[in-house]
Formats: C-alpha cells, sequence, structure tokens
C-alpha cells in the first residue's frame, strides 16, 4: 500500500468521522475535503474544484431550483389538492394512496420539497379530521425516496451515480432505463408499509396548545405601579381563584419566595412566576396592568385611548397577530439558538413562544426546564411556535431551510396562470431530458431561463431557498472520488473485494456489495456514499469481466434505501421529530424494509449479468 493511499484512507476516514458524529455542518465537511485532498497533493488545485462545474452538481442546482418555482407558484399544491378527499377511508386504504402519490411526484420533483408539502396537509387533516398523522408521516418518506429512485432526475444520488460512472468509462443510463426495477422496488414497499401500519404509533391528534403544552407554559410577570394586585392577598386575587393560573415563585428585592402562601401581599415590583396558558396571560395583560417578561410571548403594546378610539373599526394588533409554527431542516440558522437568543435571529416582530421536542415533556420537572430559556436548544427536526402579526408572515419564508407548516400564504387568484406555465415548463423539462434531445442539466437549465424569463420565478428567492449545502456537499465530494482513482485506493479496495468474492456466486458478489453500500448509507450521506462506492464497484464488475450496468443500479438503489435510520435521508429526519416516532421505528420497520429491498434487489441486479 503506497503513501498516497494511506492519505487517501486518511481522509476518507476522517470525512466519514465528521458526518456520522455531525461535528460540523455538511458544507463545511465539504470544504475540508476540498482542502486537504489539494494539500496532501492527492489531488491538482483544477481536480479539487471541479466539483464546482460537474455536470451533475449544475443539475442538482437547476432541478433544485424547479422545484422552488413549482412549490412557489403552487403546482405541487394543485396536484395534492384533492389528497383531503380520501379523509373519510379507512387508514389501511388512505395510506397506499398517500404513498403512491407521493412517490409518482417525487419522481421528478425533489423529494424533500414534496414531502415537506405533504407533511403540512397531513398536519391539517390531522387536526381536522382527527386522522392519526404517525400512522402517515414515515410511510410518505419512504415512499418519496422510493419515487426519487425511479428516474434519472428523482434525486441527487442518480445524477451523482451516473456522472461519476460515465467519467470512469461506463454507458451513461437512460433517463427511464431503471424505472421498472424502481417500480418493483415501491410496490413491494407499499404493500410491506401497509400491513406494517399497525406497529406505527398512533400518535396523538392535539390542538396547538396541548402539541406545545402552552396549557402549562411558564412565564414571568411584574406587578406594575397601578396594577390592581397592588396591596391585595394572594388569597383575594385571581392567583388563588383561578384553577388554571398557578403561582410558582414570588421574587421581592432579590429574595425568592417558592410556592408562596396565601396570606402574603403582593407589592409593586414583585414578580411571580406563573404557569397558565396564552389565553389566561392575555387576560392577565390587559385586566391586571402587569409587565410580562420579554421574548417570553406575545406582548402587544398598550395603546393610548386617543389610538384606540382612531383604530375602533379597525382589528386590533392582539387580534391581528397569528401563531406560526416553523420546521426546523438541517442547516437551519436558528439551529442550536435557545428561546433566550431567538428573537436576535429573528424578525423583530416576531415572538418565539415554544419549542415543540421530539418527545413531549409531560411531567413538571420537565415543564419547568423547559421555561429556562438557556438549555432548551433548537435541533434539526424540532418545531418551533411563533408569534407575528399576518402582514411580516412573508419575512418567515425567507429564512433559509426553515418551513412554514401552516398554510397561511394561500395561492392568489392571478397565480393560476404561473401554476400552468411552470407545470408546463417541469412537463418540457422531463420531455427533453427522456427523450434524449437533452441532457438533464441543459433541460433543467432551460426550464429555469424559461420560468426566468417570464417572470415566473423570482431569483431572489432561490438564493433564499435553494439548499446550498447539498451543492457545497457535491461539490466536494466528487473531487473525493477523484482522489480516489488517481491514487489507486479504489483498485486497492476492489482487489482486496475481488480476493474476498472470488470463486462466489454471482448473488454473493451483488449482495454484499448492495449491502455494504446501504449500510454505509444509514449513517454517512447517500451521495457521499454514492461517490465513494461507484469507483469501486465499478472495479469489482471490471476485475470479473462482468456487465459494469448491474453493478451502477446496485450501488444507485442502494445508496438510497437508508430507511433504518432516521438520519440517513432528510426526509427520514423531518418526520422523526414531528411524528412521535423512536429509532426501533426506523430500526425494526426501516429494517425489515431494507432487508426485503436487499435481497428483492439482489435477485433481480443478478439476473441481469
Amino acid at each position: 500500500m503506497s503513501w498516497e493511499i494511506i492519505l487517501m484512507f486518511g481522509v476518507l476516514l476522517s470525512t466519514v468521522v465528521l458526518f456520522i458524529f455531525e461535528i460540523f455542518p455538511v458544507d463545511k465537511i465539504a470544504f475540508f475535503i476540498i482542502v486537504s485532498l489539494i494539500l496532501l497533493g492527492l489531488v491538482s488545485p483544477e481536480e479539487g474544484i471541479s466539483g464546482f462545474s460537474n455536470s451533475a452538481t449544475i443539475a442538482v442546482l437547476a432541478l433544485m431550483i424547479l422545484a422552488i418555482a413549482m412549490e412557489e407558484n403552487g403546482v405541487i399544491h394543485w396536484l395534492t389538492s384533492g389528497m383531503g378527499k380520501v379523509k373519510s377511508l379507512p387508514i389501511a386504504i388512505m395510506a397506499p394512496i398517500f404513498m403512491f402519490v407521493t412517490a409518482s411526484i417525487s419522481a421528478f420533483i425533489s423529494t424533500t420539497a414534496v414531502v415537506i408539502v405533504f407533511i403540512k396537509i397531513i398536519n391539517q387533516l390531522s387536526e381536522k379530521y382527527n386522522i392519526p398523522k404517525s400512522k402517515l408521516l414515515l410511510p410518505i418518506s419512504f415512499a418519496g425516496i422510493l419515487g426519487g429512485s425511479c428516474t434519472l432526475m428523482g434525486t441527487s444520488t442518480n445524477l451523482i451515480v451516473n456522472s461519476v460512472s460515465k467519467n470512469l468509462g461506463a454507458e451513461k443510463l437512460g433517463f427511464f432505463e431503471f424505472t421498472t426495477l424502481g417500480l418493483i422496488f415501491l410496490g413491494i414497499s407499499i404493500i410491506y408499509l401497509t400491513v406494517a401500519l399497525r406497529w406505527l404509533p398512533w400518535g396523538s391528534n392535539q390542538n396547538l396548545n396541548q402539541d406545545y403544552k402552552i396549557d402549562s407554559y411558564i412565564t414571568t410577570v411584574r406587578i406594575n405601579p397601578d396594577s390592581k394586585l397592588a396591596g391585595k392577598k394572594i388569597m383575594d386575587s385571581f392567583l388563588f381563584n383561578n384553577p388554571e393560573v398557578s403561582l410558582l415563585k414570588l421574587t421581592r428585592d432579590n429574595h425568592i419566595h417558592n410556592s408562596p402562601g396565601k396570606y402574603i401581599s403582593l407589592k409593586t415590583n414583585d414578580e411571580l412566576l406563573l404557569m397558565c396558558n396564552l389565553e389566561n396571560l392575555a387576560r392577565i395583560n390587559k385586566s391586571e396592568n402587569l409587565s410580562i417578561e420579554d421574548g417570553s410571548h406575545w406582548n402587544p403594546p398598550v395603546k393610548t385611548k386617543q389610538e384606540e378610539t382612531d383604530n375602533n373599526e379597525d382589528s386590533s394588533e392582539f387580534e391581528e397577530r397569528i401563531f406560526v409554527e416553523l420546521l426546523m431542516l438541517p442547516g437551519a440558522p436558528l439551529l442550536g439558538k435557545t428561546l433566550a437568543n431567538l428573537r436576535s435571529f429573528m424578525l423583530q416582530d416576531a415572538i418565539p413562544i415554544a419549542i415543540k421536542k421530539r418527545k413531549t415533556l409531560v411531567n413538571n420537572h420537565e415543564r419547568m426546564i423547559r421555561s429556562n430559556k438557556n438549555r432548551l436548544k433548537l435541533k434539526a427536526g424540532d418545531r418551533l411556535l411563533v408569534e407575528i402579526s399576518k402582514e411580516k408572515l412573508y419575512a418567515l419564508e425567507s429564512m433559509e431551510n426553515v418551513i412554514i407548516l401552516q398554510e397561511f400564504n394561500e395561492v392568489n387568484g392571478d397565480s393560476k396562470l404561473k401554476r400552468y406555465f411552470s407545470l408546463f415548463t417541469l412537463i418540457l423539462v422531463i420531455a427533453l431530458a427522456a427523450t434524449g434531445l437533452l441532457s438533464i442539466m441543459v433541460s433543467a437549465l432551460t426550464g429555469v431561463c424559461l420560468l426566468l424569463v417570464t417572470k415566473n420565478l423570482d431569483l431572489n428567492s432561490v438564493y433564499k431557498k435553494v439548499n446550498w449545502q447539498i451543492f457545497f456537499l457535491l461539490a466536494g465530494m466528487i473531487p473525493l472520488g477523484v482522489a480516489m482513482h488517481n491514487t489507486g485506493a479504489d483498485m486497492w479496495i476492489s482487489e482486496k473485494l475481488l480476493g474476498f468474492l472470488s470463486g462466489q456466486p454471482h448473488y454473493i458478489i451483488m449482495g454484499t456489495l448492495f449491502l455494504v453500500t446501504m449500510l454505509m448509507s444509514g449513517v454517512v450521506s447517500n451521495n457521499a456514499t454514492a461517490i465513494i462506492m461507484t469507483p469501486i464497484a465499478i472495479s469489482v464488475a471490471q476485475g470479473m469481466n462482468l456487465d459494469f450496468k448491474p453493478f451502477i443500479l446496485a450501488i444507485m438503489f442502494a445508496s438510497n434505501f437508508s430507511f433504518f435510520t432516521p438520519v440517513g435521508y432528510q426526509t427520514n429526519t423531518l418526520v422523526y421529530g414531528i411524528g412521535n416516532y423512536s429509532f426501533k421505528h426506523f430500526l425494526w420497520i426501516g429494517g425489515l424494509l431494507s432487508l426485503t429491498l436487499w435481497l428483492t434487489a439482489t435477485f433481480l441486479l443478478t439476473k441481469m449479468l
């Protein structure tokens, strides 16, 4: 083994460790890879930055932009608008319908964008019709992944595998060349997941207050000089008579009284730690003249009598303010922030109310921890409840990797033409790529250009909504594949595999390669897995004088089939936090699905040899 190969394995191992333990965001890891490979001399500077000009990277970027246009112009919402009609069907029939529609759209539009829209739809159905969302979210995530695996443009992994293999001398894949295999895997998965619904949790279809435990929200208020509470004993105030309000602590002159007795008289500037719901906080703030701690909830400004007179025909600011539920995607700028410092990272008008973690906080101790704004931090998959004026809602939509789960932004009537034109553009892109008249990259860029020229797409929105982490990840990982080929690391690994698999039946060879790739994709990015494993698979096929195509398809499908962990694919991470799932649901239900697809794929791909 040469020093170059040893250095290559060092970079590769470091990359895998960084991915597994999420020490840095994936875009930072990508830059680490590029710089390391160049400084160690494993690639030339030109090869190190070749990922930024790679056709697959540009194609993925163009397809992400198309997905943004489809969502903004209402195409995805329109395609899924009829899903509410299935609300009266049994869950065993509803789930397969949701999975089939999700997979069908995901075959041509970004899987993450499609799944996010379905998350919104399922949330609305859950709230209105008491439909158990936990029975639907995991199946639509899996179906979206499977649907994206059916066409060449369905997922970035397919494009990457095709690009890497083509650079290594393999024949490029056709747009629908492996669709039959993808549909077989999808059909098996829909049947399996429909049967497995009984083992998914029923969840709890709670309203907004219950879901965020706002009924036991804790905040601090201060008694103002002209408050009605000043001079009253606790037993003579609403603090004692209202069972929905609990006084947890009283602070006076820096002296703390925990669980203060009912005979204590309240004084001006006393600080009270209360546990109650937002409705009671609103009433208390208005009738008792208390100052509520800034940032702990909405706190509408006090209007003068003249202002109230002038605006008596209009809705008050409180009435115009709405609650918005935000979903945190990986890479969101709010990740790692606490309730105490969230407001400085958001627009001034937005007041963070509560953070919804994956697990529901049920006991009083955890509720008290929840009130400590320096301890509870946002993570990917968490939901944040924000109070904001409806007029400022547009500002939240521009935040990167933050999704509004509520459907406040209805499609305007004059956007119907945009919707139809955007759908026409998508169909044109698919037709040009599928017929081979243009490559996927050129057809996607043509579609983006067409939308821009006709003003059906705003670049300012694109800059804010494109998932740049994926773009930089691809740009950083592609040189890794180049370095493996330059150093001979791929040949070294393939030689070891050939020595291990020599004389074995074809199904053992194919099954081993598929299984290793699938297991790696569960802990490492599926794109990273594809870039690492594709050169190895081609080298193994070449060493055994076998057809490249079945090996390429094995890497492509196996890299996508990361069902057994909630972190293997972005959509799994999203539903993990929303659907009240535990790791075991992915491990057992997703793991058994992965096992089933592994055996099926091994059989079908071996038949192609």
